[in-house]
């Protein structure tokens, strides 16, 4: 499906540069170079957007891939040198938040929980909508790029597998450039929180939306083991805490399964 004739003229309204792109295997990667290239042509809240991602990546180096047309990829130049550094954990679960509240404004009329689930996967019903995946641009801290894929216009025969879910499968018609939008005004005015030392408040707010939380879960952990127990909270580093038994344990990396 080609990119809209009229473009996206809301998400240029809160943006600095909006690249849009028939096809490319990766945008994260597209923009990892960009930047790498031309910093100064890629400010802070740039984006690359594409209808047709043939080599997505997410997180733990998982593949991620749609027929064309059927989801929008977008990646996102965050200057993460606004954000203190012991804060800068906080960057991919204000993505994941951000985008939970653009995916709830346009799933108004539908019904359906959408919600976050630890640390930036977006649900609904269950289902996984959305999911991010952050890196830093080598050879600095200080600039983030956040990838996101989101299925879009996935039919249910499409969907890669039962766990997964799409606005067309819920019968719902996805607005792009509106949820780019709201996405990227939601993301910004987080990080600008984070920036003048807010963090209390974007804790409040990212546990709120997270499902993960109050539950009883399953991580596996990036060394192979397995974690189950009762994910209490998110701690100041926004790492989730998970209790089992008598160990207490800060989870900043790992595969988390909702057990109930």
């Amino acid at each position: 499906m080609p990119i809209p004739e009229a473009g996206y003229p809301r998400t240029a309204a809160v943006s600095p540069r909006v690249q849009v792109v028939e096809t490319t295997d990766s945008t994260n990667a597209d923009v990892v170079a960009a930047v790498t290239a031309d910093p100064a042509g890629w400010p802070h809240l740039s984006l690359l957007v594409t209808r047709d991602q043939r080599a997505g990546r997410g997180r733990l180096d998982r593949t991620w891939t749609a027929p064309a047309g059927t989801a929008i990829a977008v990646s996102v130049v965050v200057d993460a040198s606004r954000v203190p550094l012991p804060l800068r954990g906080w960057i991919p679960l204000v993505a994941g938040a951000a985008m939970t509240r653009a995916v709830r404004g346009q799933l108004g009329g539908h019904g359906g929980t959408v919600e976050l689930k630890w640390p930036n996967d977006v649900l609904v019903e269950g289902g996984k909508i959305c999911g991010i995946l952050a890196e830093a641009v080598p050879g600095t801290f200080d600039t983030v790029v956040v990838g996101a894929g989101v299925n879009t216009r996935m039919s249910r025969a499409d969907l890669p597998v039962a766990t997964a879910t799409s606005f067309a499968a819920l019968g719902a018609e996805c607005d792009e450039d509106e949820l780019m939008a709201d996405y990227v005004s939601g993301l910004a005015e987080s990080l600008a929180a984070l920036a003048a030392g807010h963090e209390d408040r974007v804790h409040g707010d990212v546990e709120k939306l997270c499902a993960t939380v109050g539950r009883d879960v399953s991580v596996s952990m990036p060394d192979g083991t397995t974690l189950s127990g009762r994910a209490t909270r998110l701690d100041e580093a926004g790492r989730l805490v998970v209790e089992a038994g008598t160990i207490v344990e800060a989870v900043s990396a790992g595969d988390v399964v909702h057990v109930r």
